[in-house]
């Protein structure tokens, strides 16, 4: 029976890429189905014997394992060179943007508010 093993909603097409030579590698038996033109099924990655999943599920936990450091160290470069912004760079490059979103907050605040003024 088949069986889930990785859902690609949201995954990076590179680390979808490593996954599927990963299990190719492994000689894994695998099939890919997509969520489709309305997004409504599930994009994911299936084996088609499920007695393979502990070995299929070691190698994904240990390649992702292995991502998340090189993301992070690749982040925190990005990060140290000043290539990603934090909260002031981000209301610099996009002060329309943090325009509306402040007028949204403020007013989503006023009408919460707005009944316990009204009592005073």
């Amino acid at each position: 029976m088949a069986t889930l093993l990785f859902h690609l909603n949201n995954v990076p097409e590179d680390e979808a890429d490593d996954v599927r030579q990963l299990l190719t590698d492994k000689n894994l038996d695998f099939y890919e189905t997509h969520a489709g033109f309305f997004g409504l099924g599930v994009a994911a990655i299936w084996l088609h014997n499920d007695e393979q999943l502990p070995v299929a599920r070691a190698i994904i936990d240990e390649y992702q394992a292995q991502r998340a450091v090189i993301q992070r160290e690749h982040y925190d470069t990005l990060r140290a060179n000043g290539e990603i912004p934090g909260f002031g760079g981000f209301i610099l490059q996009h002060p329309f943007r943090f325009s509306i979103i402040l007028v949204l907050i403020l007013f989503v605040l006023t009408l919460t508010l707005m009944p316990f003024w009204q009592g005073l």
